[in-house]
Protein backbone atom coordinates (compact mmCIF):
# COMPACT_ATOMS: atom_id res chain seq x y z
CA UNK A 1 0.00 0.00 0.00
CA UNK A 2 1.70 3.12 -0.65
CA UNK A 3 1.81 5.96 1.33
CA UNK A 4 -0.81 9.66 0.65
CA UNK A 5 1.19 11.89 -1.14
CA UNK A 6 -1.09 14.97 0.10
CA UNK A 7 -1.69 16.10 3.61
CA UNK A 8 -4.37 14.04 5.53
CA UNK A 9 -6.10 16.71 7.74
CA UNK A 10 -6.61 15.22 11.17
CA UNK A 11 -9.12 15.69 13.31
CA UNK A 12 -9.45 18.51 15.47
CA UNK A 13 -12.06 18.13 17.90
CA UNK A 14 -9.78 16.71 20.43
CA UNK A 15 -7.46 19.97 20.42
CA UNK A 16 -9.70 21.26 23.43
CA UNK A 17 -10.32 21.48 26.98
CA UNK A 18 -11.90 19.31 28.95
CA UNK A 19 -13.76 22.02 30.39
CA UNK A 20 -15.64 23.00 26.97
CA UNK A 21 -17.73 20.11 26.80
CA UNK A 22 -18.67 20.25 30.44
CA UNK A 23 -19.92 23.33 29.74
CA UNK A 24 -21.94 22.14 26.56
CA UNK A 25 -23.26 19.76 28.91
CA UNK A 26 -24.65 21.39 31.32
CA UNK A 27 -25.88 24.64 29.24
CA UNK A 28 -27.57 21.55 27.01
CA UNK A 29 -29.51 20.77 30.50
CA UNK A 30 -30.61 24.21 31.14
CA UNK A 31 -31.94 24.59 27.60
CA UNK A 32 -29.42 27.67 26.60
CA UNK A 33 -27.01 25.76 24.82
CA UNK A 34 -28.58 26.73 21.82
CA UNK A 35 -28.91 30.74 22.27
CA UNK A 36 -27.88 32.61 19.65
CA UNK A 37 -23.59 33.94 20.40
CA UNK A 38 -21.53 36.27 19.63
CA UNK A 39 -17.85 35.31 21.08
CA UNK A 40 -14.69 37.42 20.50
CA UNK A 41 -11.19 36.73 20.26
CA UNK A 42 -8.51 39.73 21.27
CA UNK A 43 -5.55 40.89 23.54
CA UNK A 44 -6.31 43.24 25.81
CA UNK A 45 -2.56 44.22 25.69
CA UNK A 46 1.04 43.81 23.70
CA UNK A 47 3.87 42.19 24.95
CA UNK A 48 5.66 44.34 27.19
CA UNK A 49 7.42 46.92 24.98
CA UNK A 50 5.60 46.07 21.43
CA UNK A 51 4.42 48.83 19.78
CA UNK A 52 1.95 46.37 17.36
CA UNK A 53 0.59 42.70 16.58
CA UNK A 54 0.43 40.75 13.58
CA UNK A 55 -2.96 38.25 13.30
CA UNK A 56 -1.11 34.68 12.32
CA UNK A 57 -2.67 31.63 12.34
CA UNK A 58 -6.33 32.32 10.52
CA UNK A 59 -6.17 29.74 7.19
CA UNK A 60 -4.49 27.09 9.64
CA UNK A 61 -7.68 28.03 12.02
CA UNK A 62 -10.18 27.85 9.46
CA UNK A 63 -8.63 24.48 7.59
CA UNK A 64 -8.97 22.96 11.54
CA UNK A 65 -12.82 23.92 12.25
CA UNK A 66 -13.61 22.68 8.78
CA UNK A 67 -12.29 19.31 10.82
CA UNK A 68 -13.22 19.94 13.81
CA UNK A 69 -15.36 16.75 13.98
CA UNK A 70 -16.27 13.97 16.18
CA UNK A 71 -16.20 10.51 14.84
CA UNK A 72 -16.13 7.00 16.38
CA UNK A 73 -12.85 7.12 18.20
CA UNK A 74 -13.27 10.64 20.02
CA UNK A 75 -16.74 9.79 20.80
CA UNK A 76 -15.42 6.50 22.43
CA UNK A 77 -12.33 8.21 24.17
CA UNK A 78 -15.02 10.47 25.74
CA UNK A 79 -17.64 7.93 26.74
CA UNK A 80 -14.74 5.60 28.25
CA UNK A 81 -13.37 7.91 30.14
CA UNK A 82 -17.09 9.51 31.01
CA UNK A 83 -15.92 12.85 29.92
CA UNK A 84 -19.87 13.94 29.43
CA UNK A 85 -22.75 11.92 29.30
CA UNK A 86 -25.02 10.24 26.75
CA UNK A 87 -26.99 13.06 25.55
CA UNK A 88 -24.18 14.82 25.47
CA UNK A 89 -22.61 12.28 23.44
CA UNK A 90 -24.99 12.17 20.97
CA UNK A 91 -24.94 15.89 20.34
CA UNK A 92 -21.34 15.95 19.26
CA UNK A 93 -21.74 12.87 16.58
CA UNK A 94 -23.55 15.23 14.69
CA UNK A 95 -21.58 18.50 15.64
CA UNK A 96 -20.54 20.72 12.61
CA UNK A 97 -19.96 24.34 12.98
CA UNK A 98 -22.66 25.79 11.28
CA UNK A 99 -22.40 29.69 12.09
CA UNK A 100 -20.35 32.85 11.02
CA UNK A 101 -16.86 33.89 11.34
CA UNK A 102 -15.32 37.63 11.24
CA UNK A 103 -12.05 38.63 11.67
CA UNK A 104 -8.49 40.52 11.01
CA UNK A 105 -7.24 39.51 7.81
CA UNK A 106 -4.62 37.18 8.40
CA UNK A 107 -1.04 39.42 8.36
CA UNK A 108 -2.88 42.13 9.23
CA UNK A 109 -1.77 44.52 12.27
CA UNK A 110 -3.86 45.12 15.27
CA UNK A 111 -3.79 46.04 18.49
CA UNK A 112 -4.91 46.13 21.90
CA UNK A 113 -8.64 45.22 22.37
CA UNK A 114 -8.96 44.73 18.69
CA UNK A 115 -11.66 42.51 17.87
CA UNK A 116 -9.27 39.53 15.72
CA UNK A 117 -11.84 36.96 15.46
CA UNK A 118 -15.99 37.30 15.54
CA UNK A 119 -17.44 33.95 16.11
CA UNK A 120 -21.50 33.73 15.63
CA UNK A 121 -23.26 31.30 16.21
CA UNK A 122 -25.06 28.90 18.84
CA UNK A 123 -23.42 29.03 22.27
CA UNK A 124 -22.89 25.26 21.75
CA UNK A 125 -21.25 25.35 18.79
CA UNK A 126 -18.91 28.21 19.42
CA UNK A 127 -17.96 26.85 23.14
CA UNK A 128 -16.20 24.08 22.43
CA UNK A 129 -14.30 25.99 19.58
CA UNK A 130 -12.44 28.29 22.46
CA UNK A 131 -9.35 26.37 22.91
CA UNK A 132 -8.65 25.38 19.91
CA UNK A 133 -8.93 29.17 18.40
CA UNK A 134 -6.72 29.94 21.28
CA UNK A 135 -4.13 27.46 20.63
CA UNK A 136 -3.89 28.54 16.89
CA UNK A 137 -4.19 32.46 17.03
CA UNK A 138 -1.84 32.95 20.03
CA UNK A 139 0.81 30.47 18.97
CA UNK A 140 0.99 31.66 14.53
CA UNK A 141 0.36 35.66 16.04
CA UNK A 142 2.93 35.15 18.64
CA UNK A 143 5.49 33.94 15.80
CA UNK A 144 4.48 36.01 13.12
CA UNK A 145 4.77 39.48 15.35
CA UNK A 146 8.22 38.42 16.38
CA UNK A 147 9.07 37.49 12.66
CA UNK A 148 7.72 41.18 11.60
CA UNK A 149 9.94 43.21 13.87
CA UNK A 150 12.63 40.69 12.52
CA UNK A 151 12.27 41.69 8.70
CA UNK A 152 11.24 45.12 9.78
CA UNK A 153 15.22 45.17 11.09
CA UNK A 154 16.67 43.34 8.14
CA UNK A 155 15.34 45.67 5.89
CA UNK A 156 15.68 44.37 2.03
CA UNK A 157 17.71 41.78 3.05
CA UNK A 158 15.82 38.30 3.03
CA UNK A 159 15.27 36.24 6.13
CA UNK A 160 15.39 32.49 6.30
CA UNK A 161 13.10 30.71 8.75
CA UNK A 162 15.48 27.88 10.31
CA UNK A 163 13.86 26.83 13.95
CA UNK A 164 12.25 23.54 13.39
CA UNK A 165 14.98 21.85 15.63
CA UNK A 166 13.57 24.45 18.25
CA UNK A 167 10.54 22.92 18.29
CA UNK A 168 8.01 20.45 18.27
CA UNK A 169 7.33 19.10 15.15
CA UNK A 170 4.04 20.60 14.14
CA UNK A 171 4.90 23.83 15.93
CA UNK A 172 8.06 24.38 13.41
CA UNK A 173 5.70 23.90 10.65
CA UNK A 174 3.13 26.42 11.76
CA UNK A 175 5.91 28.56 13.01
CA UNK A 176 7.65 28.51 9.19
CA UNK A 177 3.84 29.07 7.53
CA UNK A 178 3.66 32.16 10.14
CA UNK A 179 7.03 33.50 9.66
CA UNK A 180 6.93 34.00 5.88
CA UNK A 181 3.52 35.53 6.10
CA UNK A 182 5.51 38.01 7.71
CA UNK A 183 7.66 39.04 5.36
CA UNK A 184 10.67 35.73 5.67
CA UNK A 185 11.66 34.57 2.22
CA UNK A 186 11.46 31.14 2.74
CA UNK A 187 11.70 28.15 4.99
CA UNK A 188 14.26 25.13 5.92
CA UNK A 189 11.33 23.08 7.13
CA UNK A 190 9.94 21.06 4.14
CA UNK A 191 6.66 20.11 5.74
CA UNK A 192 5.69 23.71 5.26
CA UNK A 193 6.79 24.00 1.77
CA UNK A 194 4.80 21.05 0.90
CA UNK A 195 1.37 21.94 2.80
CA UNK A 196 1.50 25.45 2.05
CA UNK A 197 3.89 26.28 -1.18
CA UNK A 198 6.33 27.86 0.73
CA UNK A 199 10.29 27.90 -0.68
CA UNK A 200 12.50 25.66 0.92
CA UNK A 201 16.40 25.95 1.32
CA UNK A 202 18.97 24.20 2.80
CA UNK A 203 22.79 22.80 2.04
CA UNK A 204 25.00 21.78 4.74
CA UNK A 205 25.61 21.18 8.27
CA UNK A 206 28.82 21.48 10.11
CA UNK A 207 28.77 17.18 10.52
CA UNK A 208 28.57 17.37 6.73
CA UNK A 209 32.13 18.82 6.87
CA UNK A 210 32.78 16.89 9.94
CA UNK A 211 32.36 13.62 8.10
CA UNK A 212 34.73 14.25 5.47
CA UNK A 213 39.22 13.60 6.52
CA UNK A 214 39.21 17.63 5.25
CA UNK A 215 37.40 20.55 4.51
CA UNK A 216 38.79 21.06 1.18
CA UNK A 217 36.63 17.45 0.08
CA UNK A 218 34.01 18.28 1.99
CA UNK A 219 33.44 21.15 -0.15
CA UNK A 220 34.56 19.53 -3.46
CA UNK A 221 31.47 17.03 -2.65
CA UNK A 222 29.33 19.99 -2.12
CA UNK A 223 30.30 21.63 -5.26
CA UNK A 224 30.01 18.52 -7.34
CA UNK A 225 26.48 17.84 -6.14
CA UNK A 226 25.10 20.97 -5.92
CA UNK A 227 27.51 22.86 -8.40
CA UNK A 228 29.48 26.09 -7.84
CA UNK A 229 26.65 28.63 -6.65
CA UNK A 230 25.91 27.01 -3.51
CA UNK A 231 26.54 28.08 -0.13
CA UNK A 232 29.21 26.77 1.73
CA UNK A 233 29.68 26.86 5.59
CA UNK A 234 33.08 28.16 6.34
CA UNK A 235 33.44 28.60 10.27
CA UNK A 236 33.80 24.40 11.15
CA UNK A 237 37.75 25.04 11.46
CA UNK A 238 39.58 27.97 10.66
CA UNK A 239 37.31 30.93 8.48
CA UNK A 240 40.22 32.42 6.71
CA UNK A 241 41.25 29.11 5.01
CA UNK A 242 38.17 28.15 4.40
CA UNK A 243 37.26 30.73 2.63
CA UNK A 244 39.82 30.88 0.63
CA UNK A 245 39.26 27.35 -0.03
CA UNK A 246 35.77 27.61 -1.15
CA UNK A 247 37.24 30.44 -3.47
CA UNK A 248 39.46 27.95 -5.30
CA UNK A 249 37.36 25.50 -5.46
CA UNK A 250 34.19 27.45 -6.79
CA UNK A 251 35.97 30.48 -8.44
CA UNK A 252 33.87 33.55 -8.63
CA UNK A 253 30.84 31.46 -9.24
CA UNK A 254 30.46 30.47 -5.68
CA UNK A 255 27.10 31.41 -4.38
CA UNK A 256 27.49 32.34 -0.42
CA UNK A 257 29.56 31.58 2.63
CA UNK A 258 27.43 31.22 5.57
CA UNK A 259 29.45 32.27 8.85
CA UNK A 260 27.22 30.89 11.97
CA UNK A 261 29.52 31.60 15.28
CA UNK A 262 31.60 34.12 16.60
CA UNK A 263 31.89 38.11 16.39
CA UNK A 264 29.12 38.55 13.07
CA UNK A 265 29.71 42.30 12.76
CA UNK A 266 33.54 42.06 12.44
CA UNK A 267 33.40 38.85 11.14
CA UNK A 268 31.13 39.85 8.32
CA UNK A 269 33.52 43.05 7.55
CA UNK A 270 36.54 41.40 6.80
CA UNK A 271 35.44 38.03 4.94
CA UNK A 272 33.62 40.80 2.14
CA UNK A 273 36.72 42.44 1.93
CA UNK A 274 38.62 39.30 1.38
CA UNK A 275 35.88 37.98 -0.80
CA UNK A 276 36.43 40.68 -2.92
CA UNK A 277 39.87 40.56 -2.73
CA UNK A 278 39.97 37.35 -3.98
CA UNK A 279 37.73 38.15 -7.14
CA UNK A 280 34.20 37.37 -5.81
CA UNK A 281 32.54 40.44 -5.47
CA UNK A 282 29.32 38.67 -6.44
CA UNK A 283 29.27 35.57 -3.55
CA UNK A 284 26.54 36.51 -0.60
CA UNK A 285 27.44 36.37 2.95
CA UNK A 286 25.01 34.61 5.19
CA UNK A 287 24.93 35.14 8.93
CA UNK A 288 22.91 32.92 10.98
CA UNK A 289 23.64 31.81 15.25
CA UNK A 290 21.18 32.75 17.31
CA UNK A 291 19.82 35.82 15.78
CA UNK A 292 16.73 37.65 16.94
CA UNK A 293 15.30 41.23 15.88
CA UNK A 294 17.78 43.17 18.18
CA UNK A 295 21.06 40.85 16.34
CA UNK A 296 19.54 42.05 12.86
CA UNK A 297 19.46 45.72 13.65
CA UNK A 298 23.23 45.82 15.45
CA UNK A 299 24.61 43.91 11.72
CA UNK A 300 22.61 46.50 9.66
CA UNK A 301 25.79 48.17 8.80
CA UNK A 302 27.30 44.99 7.92
CA UNK A 303 27.91 43.73 4.72
CA UNK A 304 25.26 40.60 5.03
CA UNK A 305 22.98 39.49 2.21
CA UNK A 306 20.77 37.36 4.44
CA UNK A 307 19.77 35.88 7.96
CA UNK A 308 18.84 32.78 8.94
CA UNK A 309 16.72 33.06 12.42
CA UNK A 310 16.02 29.74 14.34
CA UNK A 311 15.48 29.81 18.04
CA UNK A 312 14.02 33.19 18.69
CA UNK A 313 11.54 33.49 16.14
CA UNK A 314 10.05 30.05 16.63
CA UNK A 315 9.74 31.07 20.81
CA UNK A 316 8.42 34.53 20.11
CA UNK A 317 11.50 36.52 20.55
CA UNK A 318 11.05 36.83 23.99
CA UNK A 319 7.32 36.74 23.58
CA UNK A 320 6.02 32.96 22.73
CA UNK A 321 2.05 34.04 23.30
CA UNK A 322 0.08 37.16 22.05
CA UNK A 323 -2.10 36.26 25.21
CA UNK A 324 -5.31 36.43 23.53
CA UNK A 325 -8.66 35.38 25.15
CA UNK A 326 -11.44 34.56 23.93
CA UNK A 327 -14.69 35.88 25.46
CA UNK A 328 -18.87 35.73 25.36
CA UNK A 329 -19.59 39.24 24.56
CA UNK A 330 -23.52 38.93 23.31
CA UNK A 331 -26.33 35.97 23.54
CA UNK A 332 -29.95 36.18 22.93
CA UNK A 333 -32.15 36.31 25.94
CA UNK A 334 -35.80 34.19 26.13
CA UNK A 335 -37.04 36.74 24.04
CA UNK A 336 -34.16 36.03 21.22
CA UNK A 337 -33.57 39.42 21.46
CA UNK A 338 -29.31 39.99 21.57
CA UNK A 339 -27.93 41.33 24.92
CA UNK A 340 -24.59 42.32 25.68
CA UNK A 341 -22.51 40.71 28.37
CA UNK A 342 -19.16 41.15 29.52
CA UNK A 343 -16.14 40.15 32.76
CA UNK A 344 -16.11 41.96 35.06
CA UNK A 345 -13.18 40.69 37.04
CA UNK A 346 -10.59 43.46 38.14
CA UNK A 347 -7.85 43.70 35.51
CA UNK A 348 -9.66 41.23 33.42
CA UNK A 349 -12.50 43.05 31.91
CA UNK A 350 -13.71 42.78 28.63
CA UNK A 351 -16.48 45.26 26.55
CA UNK A 352 -19.51 43.86 25.90
CA UNK A 353 -21.15 43.58 21.88
CA UNK A 354 -21.24 42.95 19.00
CA UNK A 355 -18.02 44.75 17.90
CA UNK A 356 -16.70 46.45 14.21
CA UNK A 357 -13.44 47.80 13.34
CA UNK A 358 -11.98 50.67 11.31
CA UNK A 359 -8.51 51.73 10.80
CA UNK A 360 -8.56 55.68 10.14
CA UNK A 361 -6.16 56.96 7.80
CA UNK A 362 -4.98 60.23 7.37
CA UNK A 363 -4.90 62.13 4.18
CA UNK A 364 -1.41 60.26 3.27
CA UNK A 365 -2.84 57.10 4.16
CA UNK A 366 -1.25 56.65 7.39
CA UNK A 367 -2.73 55.11 10.16
CA UNK A 368 -4.14 57.21 12.77
CA UNK A 369 -6.58 55.14 15.62
CA UNK A 370 -8.43 52.13 15.56
CA UNK A 371 -11.98 52.37 16.31
CA UNK A 372 -14.24 49.74 17.28
CA UNK A 373 -17.52 50.22 16.84
CA UNK A 374 -19.96 48.65 19.94
CA UNK A 375 -22.94 47.43 18.11
CA UNK A 376 -22.75 49.17 14.75
CA UNK A 377 -20.01 50.16 11.98
CA UNK A 378 -17.80 52.94 12.28
CA UNK A 379 -18.64 56.08 10.05
CA UNK A 380 -15.84 55.89 7.27
CA UNK A 381 -14.32 59.63 6.40
CA UNK A 382 -13.32 57.89 2.38
CA UNK A 383 -10.25 56.75 3.14
CA UNK A 384 -10.75 54.40 5.92
CA UNK A 385 -10.30 50.56 6.05
CA UNK A 386 -13.04 47.97 7.24
CA UNK A 387 -11.03 45.64 9.13
CA UNK A 388 -13.11 43.01 9.66
CA UNK A 389 -13.17 40.24 7.05
CA UNK A 390 -15.49 37.22 6.38
CA UNK A 391 -14.21 33.92 6.74
CA UNK A 392 -16.76 31.47 7.76
CA UNK A 393 -20.99 31.78 6.35
CA UNK A 394 -23.32 29.08 7.40
CA UNK A 395 -20.45 27.44 8.42
CA UNK A 396 -18.49 26.90 4.85
CA UNK A 397 -15.08 28.07 4.71
CA UNK A 398 -15.19 31.04 2.23
CA UNK A 399 -12.50 30.58 -0.85
CA UNK A 400 -8.97 31.93 -0.77
CA UNK A 401 -7.78 31.73 2.92
CA UNK A 402 -6.34 28.84 3.26
CA UNK A 403 -3.54 26.54 1.43
CA UNK A 404 -0.99 28.23 -0.04
CA UNK A 405 -3.05 30.87 -1.61
CA UNK A 406 -4.36 31.98 1.86
CA UNK A 407 -0.44 31.88 2.47
CA UNK A 408 -0.02 34.53 -0.12
CA UNK A 409 -2.56 36.42 0.48
CA UNK A 410 -1.67 37.20 4.04
CA UNK A 411 1.94 37.93 3.02
CA UNK A 412 0.54 40.62 0.87
CA UNK A 413 -2.01 42.04 3.56
CA UNK A 414 0.91 42.07 6.16
CA UNK A 415 3.46 44.50 3.54
CA UNK A 416 0.52 46.40 2.76
CA UNK A 417 -0.55 47.20 6.41
CA UNK A 418 3.26 47.16 7.55
CA UNK A 419 3.34 50.53 4.70
CA UNK A 420 -0.20 51.84 5.99
CA UNK A 421 1.79 52.18 9.72
CA UNK A 422 3.09 54.85 11.02
CA UNK A 423 7.08 54.90 11.22
CA UNK A 424 7.60 54.22 15.29
CA UNK A 425 6.68 50.63 14.36
CA UNK A 426 10.24 50.42 13.16
CA UNK A 427 11.17 51.18 16.54
CA UNK A 428 12.47 48.78 18.71
CA UNK A 429 12.58 50.51 21.85
CA UNK A 430 9.96 49.99 24.21
CA UNK A 431 6.74 52.38 23.96
CA UNK A 432 3.40 51.79 23.55
CA UNK A 433 0.93 50.86 21.15
CA UNK A 434 1.85 52.60 17.36
CA UNK A 435 -1.91 53.51 17.53
CA UNK A 436 -4.68 54.19 20.12
CA UNK A 437 -7.72 51.78 20.19
CA UNK A 438 -10.99 53.81 20.34
CA UNK A 439 -14.16 52.47 21.49
CA UNK A 440 -17.44 53.61 19.73
CA UNK A 441 -21.00 53.32 21.22
CA UNK A 442 -24.52 54.08 19.98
Amino acid sequence: MSRATSWDHPATSLYTDHYELTMLQAALHSGAAHRRSVFEAFARRLPDGRRYGVVGGTGRLLEGIADFRFGDAELEFLAKNKVVNPETLDYLANYKFSGDIWGYAEGDAYFPNSPILIVESTFAEACILETYILSVLNHDSAIASAASRMTSAAGNRPCIEMGSRRTQEESATAAARAAVIAGFASTSNLEAGRRYGIKTVGTAAHSFTLLHDTEREAFEAQIAAFGPGTSLLVDTYDVETAVRTAVELAGDKLGAVRLDSGDLVAQAQWVRQLLDDLGNVNTRIVVTSDLDEYAIAALQSAPVDSYGVGTSLVTGSGAPTASMVYKLVSRTNDAGEFISVAKAAKNKTSVGGRKYALRKLNERGKATQEVVGIGHRPEDDGNDRSLLQQFVKNGEVLPGWTGPEGVIRAKERHAASMAELPAVVNRLQRGEAAIPTVYEEN
